[in-house]
């Protein structure tokens, strides 16, 4: 095989075969293809597509390059769920405890935080003494014991996808849809899960911006699942505004905790069941209902035992940002716009979120939404309250609020869940 002539074929709108898929990519692994090599493929996939078919082995033969996990020796079956990011996106800590709690395993490996989304693992290390690497036997042992483990993937899962994921981040091809579904299901399908459940955000503290787009990720996502014989499911959720009130790590797992608790925002608790009854649905769990075991504290009981069983204090003081500004509303009236990208990016410069992979995070930095849009607020009552360790942090964070508040103004708010796409 010949780098150039893979190039060719794609850059001339042809599909790329079985072989020199496999090749490429274990090529590219071992260093034989050069960065640039690379680059011009992915650019040509970004503008050219591909075929469904070459999703497919594009994806296994990323799979192929490390490591494959099995649970076979879990007396239950595993179901997991993807988020493509968002704004107060801190689904996964309720919804892990939950799903165990009603019966599946929940093997999750999750990331950290970049821009202005935030990751599952910032948020949850914000818990005193809870640690996110764990070996392939560590995860087992917690799964056992608690039937839920949130941890860091190792660098043996999809080590073709790691190097071409900060590839793609330095070439401009970051949007092309093959290679987004390529990087995720890879690893989620060789993290070994029986059943996937995919949450595609839509709106503007989402990747994807628009409905159409949404879809056609969710689609091929989907496709990928179903050819490698995995149980797929895509939920298209909202995120035009921040989920929940808390934006920002230790705001997000307190938050989480209230949901556990039986209360918490009422859109945080809604998609955490819905979600639920698609992971257990598709992992073929008839029953309890998820409803049930948050009312009835089982899925606090897991929460507390996994945190545990992973080092963390479930009931040690979670960190709180000294420096506060409250922002109030501008006008009495109906709260028509709270948008997420501003209130995720205000979040971000607080020093909730980082820059680079590198960069530290504050665990009590962030952003408390007072009120949803749709709600009554009334002129100079407070909005949003600003959390940080530095008070000169405060006025980036109002710029990037600048124009992400609207009272009475159009209503075009997108549903909570908009579609469901198998």
């Amino acid at each position: 095989m010949d780098a150039i002539d893979v190039i060719r074929t794609k850059r001339d709108g042809g599909a790329l075969s079985a072989e020199q898929i496999d090749w490429v990519i274990d090529a590219y692994t071992r260093g034989a293809v050069a960065e640039e090599q690379m680059s011009a493929l992915a650019m040509a996939i970004l503008l050219n597509g591909m075929e469904r078919s070459e999703v497919a082995r594009w994806t296994e033969a990323m799979i192929a390059s490390g490591e494959r996990m099995e649970w076979s020796a879990l007396d239950r079956p595993t179901t997991d769920k993807h988020s493509t990011g968002g704004v107060g996106d801190k689904i996964t800590l309720p919804l892990a405890p939950l799903v165990a709690a009603c019966g599946a395993a929940v093997p999750q490996l999750s990331g950290r935080g970049l821009g202005h989304t935030g990751g599952t693992l910032d948020k949850l290390e914000s818990i005193p003494g809870w640690r996110a690497a764990l070996s392939p036997a560590e995860m087992l042992d917690v799964l056992r014991g608690t039937g839920a483990v949130v941890c860091a993937a190792g660098s043996g899962l999809a080590p073709a996808d790691r190097k071409l994921y900060a590839l793609r981040d330095v070439t401009g091809t970051v949007e092309s849809i093959p290679l987004i579904a390529s990087s995720i299901m890879s690893k989620k399908i060789a993290e070994g899960t029986g059943a996937l459940v995919l949450d595609v955000k839509v709106g503007s503290g989402a990747f994807m911006k628009t409905v159409e787009r949404a879809r056609e990720l969710a689609e091929t996502m989907v496709a990928i699942g179903t050819d490698h014989g995995l149980k797929t499911v895509a939920l298209l959720t909202a995120m035009d505004r921040p989920l929940g009130r808390a934006v920002g790590n230790a705001l997000e797992v307190a938050e989480s905790v209230e949901v556990l608790a039986g209360g918490g925002p009422a859109d945080v608790v809604e998609l955490t069941v819905t979600l639920a009854r698609e992971m257990l649905s598709a992992a073929g769990i008839a029953g309890p209902d998820p409803a049930d075991a948050l009312r009835d504290g089982s899925a606090m009981d897991v929460w507390r035992r996994m945190i545990s069983a992973q080092g963390g204090d479930p009931d040690a003081p979670l960190p709180a940002a000294p420096e506060t500004h409250v922002v109030t509303a501008p006008a009495t009236g109906t709260l028509t716009r709270l948008d997420a990208y501003g209130v995720g990016v205000a979040a971000w410069r607080l020093g909730a979120g980082r820059a680079r992979k590198e960069d530290p995070v504050s665990f009590g930095a962030g952003v408390t939404c007072h009120a949803a849009p749709g709600e009554h607020v009334t002129a100079g009552q407070p909005l949003l309250t600003l959390h940080a360790d530095d008070p000169d942090r405060f006025d980036r964070a109002l710029a990037a609020l600048d124009g992400a508040v609207e009272i009475d103004g159009p209503s075009g708010l997108l549903p909570l869940v908009i579609d469901r796409v198998t």
